[in-house]
């Protein structure tokens, strides 16, 4: 599927197939094409070339309001006037239920996102994290085949954020609805998706579960933007090796033995720091993270490197400490040549 605006393509090539019952989450920088992709799959655009298919029914020139899709938007999009009981129903009053009908299922819905006893408040009266979950209500009210979040938390303080992170996910799984999240933010996306799905310049780069994506990323943007890596520069070495300082490592990719150099990607965890007065490296920078510490260290050589290590170690790993640093041998994702 693509969609070409005038001579840019926000999408090209875009293919996805989403499985019933999974939440699959879209992630990628401002301008990747995932909420234009979000925008297709609801009905709000066209596709230039493609097709949008639900049970396997053609439905890419079908309406937004005939798709029985739901849709939770960043900025709540409640109606001020109405109740958080009227909001949720509104949806339900357009498709003919009764008045009782809308009342039970709503006070159902609401009760579901843990604000019974808020049916009766505008919102006004409520918070940020209270107003997108009466929105989240709405949204379910209809019982759509499919649930679409734009960026539904980006707008929340960080604690709150958590929360609802979690509300989303115990629902959508207690309900077991389709549901595709767009994000730009990997937490999010790597906590309570199935399936994550990186995009970049309207490809998806690669879709699979948040391990996998973490531990084997097809590319190096992939394995970049999902976490932290340290780029380092190694010599390739036979047997599918590559040497980085007196280490050698395999090497995730096909590499040519002849002592090129090349620049391999390795997560900070990979990082095995040890306090040492004659070691070529030095400790810049210690934050602490709760159960770890992200340390920024300076090799002699200029080269900086996270590295990540518990957190008990703060004592001995403090800025100004000297250090000799060491890789895990698992293998290292080759980045380029250099």
């Amino acid at each position: 599927m693509s969609r070409v605006f005038g001579t840019m393509a926000a999408l090209s090539g875009f293919n996805l197939r989403i499985q019933p019952g999974e939440l699959l989450a879209l992630l990628g920088p401002s301008g990747c094409g995932k909420t234009t992709a979000l925008r297709l799959l609801a009905g709000f655009d066209q596709p230039t070339s493609g097709a949008v298919l639900i049970d396997h029914a053609d439905v890419s020139r079908v309406p937004a309001n005939k798709r029985d899709m739901g849709m939770v938007f960043q900025s709540y999009s409640l109606f001020p006037t109405m109740s958080a009981q009227d909001n949720v129903a509104f949806g339900l009053r357009l498709r003919g239920r009764s008045g009782p009908q809308r009342r039970t299922r709503a006070a159902e819905l609401l009760d579901l996102v843990g604000l019974g006893e808020h049916v009766k408040k505008y919102p006004h009266q409520l918070s940020g994290g209270q107003q997108q979950r009466v929105a989240l209500a709405r949204a379910l009210a209809i019982e759509p085949r499919v649930l679409l979040l734009d960026e539904p938390l980006s707008a929340l303080d960080a604690k709150v954020r958590e929360q609802l992170r979690d509300e989303i996910r115990r629902i959508q799984l207690e309900l077991g609805v389709t549901t595709v999240f767009v994000t730009h933010d990997q937490e999010e996306a790597l906590s309570m998706a199935d399936r994550v799905g990186v995009m970049r310049a309207g490809q998806l780069e690669q879709c699979d579960a948040p391990a996998v994506l973490y531990d084997r990323p097809a590319t190096p943007f992939v394995a970049e933007f999902v976490g932290a890596m340290n780029r380092l520069v190694a010599t390739t070495e036979a047997g599918g090796n590559v040497r980085i300082g007196k280490q050698l490592l395999p090497a995730d990719g096909e590499l040519v033995a002849d002592g090129r150099e090349v620049t391999v990607l390795v997560r900070p965890e990979a990082l095995v720091v040890t306090p040492d007065e004659g070691g070529d490296t030095v400790v810049v920078v210690a934050t602490f993270r709760g159960a770890s510490i992200r340390l920024r260290l300076l090799r002699s050589d200029g080269v900086e490197m996270l590295a990540d290590v518990a957190s008990h170690r703060v004592a001995d790993l403090s800025p100004g400490r000297r250090v000799s640093v060491e890789l895990l041998n698992r293998p290292v994702l080759l980045a380029s040549a250099s």
